[in-house]
């Protein structure tokens, strides 16, 4: 789905959507800080939407709008008798495997909680260190004064995988809510392609930086990449409204909050600069798509 615009009065936004619903295109209209953002669900719809929504503002009283209300009665009473008819046919995918949060689960997404969850178990949560070397970017012991030597080595997986390793439960946990909750509304909005891309970059080059900044060492989990993620959604829906992904102020908040708390160390030694770094990778690249989906 993409939002097309917002409007201010909850009345106008209800008949506007009635009357794109009757001319067949699917919405949605949801309350935003004290407007009404209009959602459109076919992709190929949001032009003509978009064309219907400037004339709206202009006249919402024209006749085209005046019928909007009946219109929508009937297509929603068309639709309805489909899905009874279809109920009966067949049995839904929603019965056997419930729709989690607001986008579904994407195959990404859970792959990715999977492998964490997979990585934890095997891992004793991090506390057998002999399989966690086998994984982290550098393994302290094996240092020999050049960069990255695990890597040169040829063993190019460290690169990733260390994302995927965490050290206790609550770790685990923190890290694999946020990644539902933004994986899953980056993989539905903007296709799993651009949610891959945002891992393999959001994971690499924080970690490399906290490499250069502390070395080798035991550093792990999925948080560098949360914030990338946390980053892009925040730049990419708060420069383009169209974009389809959203991250609410309290998110937001709560998440530099935490950014800050875990500098001071009253949570113990974690791996600051890879939250910084994937946060700033993160803003930069949501503000770039931002700015690149204006002027196309």
């Amino acid at each position: 789905m993409r939002q097309i615009g917002q409007l201010s009065d909850e009345k106008q936004a209800r008949l506007f959507s009635d009357h794109l619903l009757a001319n067949r295109i699917r919405n949605e209209i949801e309350e935003e800080a004290g407007a009404w953002a209009v959602w459109i669900a076919d992709e190929d719809h949001v032009a003509d939407a978009l064309a219907r929504l400037a004339r709206f503002r202009e006249h919402p009283d024209a006749p085209e709008f005046n019928t909007a209300r009946s219109g929508a009665a009937e297509v929603r009473a068309a639709d309805a008798q489909d899905m009874a008819n279809y109920r009966r046919r067949v049995r839904t995918r929603s019965g056997i495997f419930p729709k989690f949060g607001g986008h579904g689960t994407g195959p990404l997404t859970f792959g990715l909680i999977f492998l964490c969850v997979a990585f934890a178990v095997y891992s004793k949560l991090g506390y057998d260190h002999d399989i966690v070397r086998r994984f982290v970017l550098a393994d302290a012991d094996n240092a020999n004064g050049t960069f990255l030597p695990e890597v040169h080595a040829g063993q190019y997986y460290r690169l990733l995988s260390p994302v995927f390793v965490h050290f206790g439960p609550l770790h685990l946990v923190f890290n694999v809510i946020w990644l539902f909750q933004l994986g899953s509304m980056i993989e539905a909005r903007r296709g799993i392609l651009a949610l891959a891309l945002l891992v393999v970059v959001t994971a690499t080059l924080p970690l490399i930086a906290q490499y250069l900044w502390s070395g080798p060492g035991l550093v792990g989990g999925m948080s560098g990449v949360v914030y990338g993620l946390a980053g892009y959604v925040w730049m990419l829906g708060k420069y383009d409204h169209t974009s389809g992904v959203h991250l609410d102020r309290a998110s937001i908040q709560w998440l530099l909050i935490w950014l800050v708390v875990c500098f001071t160390g009253a949570v113990g030694n974690i791996a600051n600069v890879a939250h910084v770094g994937g946060l700033i990778t993160g803003m930069v690249w949501g503000r770039i798509a931002a700015y690149w989906g204006s002027i196309r």
